[in-house]
């Protein structure tokens, strides 16, 4: 981050502060363990913690101030900035800072494919630009501002995930990143126990213009069923990508999809250009093309786009494609959604294998819809041709349900260990696995089982 003054800090929050004012910032932080000399540490309160219990061990590792929402026993008031609410005060010191830098700023939301969509992006701005994309899941209330103040004067662009559980969140993120242009990848059903219905999940998502310039284009994928609609009316540009909507201005084209890549050609208002995407599904050349046309936006060449698309390197636990001793196995269990799910489901379908496998556990934060959703994934296997399913968890059951006898092979476990015994022991060459759950059901163990037998059995 640049420098800024306590006094400067003072003012863009509103605060009274009459010592130290012209003291040094270079870090700002909400975790103590990161406190030292030169320090601003913002006591933010969470469920399990109030971190105004350790400003008075802040301070003395060197720190300037503290921001808190009230005094602090043994701490001098002139090392405290006070503010109603440290949380706000944190995304408003952020947009403050935010502000000082004019460069393109890429906001990005939808219920499935952002961060996917995020990293496609960075890598096609990577190509003309210095570009600092979200990492990690610094995309809420806490990660974005710590995204913000990486912004430093050797970055000429900026891609800021934006995610969201309730109405209003995508609100304060947007008008603490101030996006340049935004991106809406779809509507889908994560958060519907939050919000209600799609339709909700919608209107939470369109706030991302509350904090565009009315000039600021908005891209969205124009083949989701809400999102065309959705967008009627707005004063913002808006910029159509799909495949088989008529009005997209980016359209993917000549679709092939390889046993690890997916080639296309896009058609970009008229014009032609081939492309080699490492990913597969279908779902990527929807991200692919949006990440095309920012690139557009922002004076990146064709070429330059297409070069961005063919280095991007799929990341964590997201439909990584991993071949090992005779068989594949595609880790696809950093979350999970009912779209997700069908989309990895189609990818498993059109590998070339000997047989299908799919291991999934529980999508989270569906509420009501929870169970129908569990049973249509269940039903999406046996039309996807799968061979086997192995279903871990409560919610699970719903996939057993749908599969019925459209599945050769179905099993359900409440424990674990038990489903990766199972798993190992009927694991054959030429298998394809593809593991899925939502993040809390921690299926990256699934997948560890897998290769610790192979250890093993060496």
């Amino acid at each position: 981050m640049e420098t800024m003054t306590l006094r400067e800090i003072a003012a863009a929050l509103g605060c009274h502060l009459d010592v130290c004012a012209d003291a040094v910032i270079t870090n700002i932080t909400i975790d103590s363990r990161e406190a030292g000399e030169g320090t601003l540490f913002f006591a933010i309160k969470g469920d399990r913690f109030d971190a105004h219990d350790f400003v008075g061990d802040v301070i003395a590792k060197g720190a300037a101030a503290a921001v808190c929402s009230r005094p602090v026993e043994g701490v001098p008031e002139e090392k405290l900035l006070l503010v109603a609410d440290t949380r706000l005060a944190f995304l408003a010191l952020a947009a403050y800072y935010r502000a000082k830098f004019d460069i393109p700023v890429v906001g990005l939301t939808g219920s499935v494919g952002k961060t996917t969509t995020k990293e496609m992006v960075a890598a096609v701005l990577s190509q003309k630009y210095n570009t600092l994309a979200t990492q990690g899941n610094l995309n809420n209330e806490i990660g974005l501002p710590k995204m913000c103040f990486r912004l430093d004067r050797s970055v000429e662009a900026a891609v800021l995930e934006m995610g969201m559980s309730g109405f209003g969140e995508i609100s304060r993120l947007t008008r603490t990143a101030r996006p340049t242009v935004g991106i809406i990848t779809n509507i889908g059903v994560c958060h519907i126990e939050m919000l209600g219905s799609r339709e909700g999940i919608l209107r939470a998502k369109m706030e991302i213009l509350e904090g565009m310039d009315e000039t600021a284009p908005l891209i969205i994928n124009g083949d989701n069923d809400l999102l065309p609609e959705g967008v009627k009316g707005i004063p913002n540009p808006v910029i159509v990508c799909g495949i088989d909507c008529e009005n997209a201005d980016c359209r993917a084209e000549e679709i092939v999809q390889d046993s690890d890549a997916m080639r296309f050609v896009i058609n970009w208002r008229g014009q032609r250009y081939p492309v080699t995407l490492p990913a597969v599904g279908i779902h990527n050349v929807y991200n692919a093309c949006i990440a095309f046309a920012c690139g557009m936006l922002l004076s990146v060449t064709p070429e330059q786009a297409v070069s961005g698309l063919a280095g991007y390197v799929p990341t964590g636990m997201r439909q990584k494609i991993v071949r090992r001793n005779g068989y594949t196995v595609i880790e696809d269990c950093y979350n999970a959604s009912p779209d997700s799910i069908k989309a990895s489901l189609r990818v498993l379908r059109d590998m070339d294998c000997a047989r299908r496998i799919v291991v999934l556990g529980d999508m989270k934060e569906l509420g009501d819809y929870s169970r129908t959703a569990h049973t249509e994934c269940g039903r999406a296997a046996a039309e996807c041709g799968i061979d086997v399913l192995l279903a871990y968890g409560d919610e699970a059951k719903g996939y057993v349900e749908g599969a019925g006898s459209g599945v050769p092979t179905v099993l359900h476990f409440d424990d674990k260990q038990a489903l990766c015994r199972k798993l190992c022991e009927m694991r054959q060459e030429g298998d394809a696995i593809l593991v899925k759950a939502s993040r809390a059901m921690k299926m990256e163990e699934v997948i560890a089982a897998i290769y610790n037998s192979d250890e093993n059995q060496a």
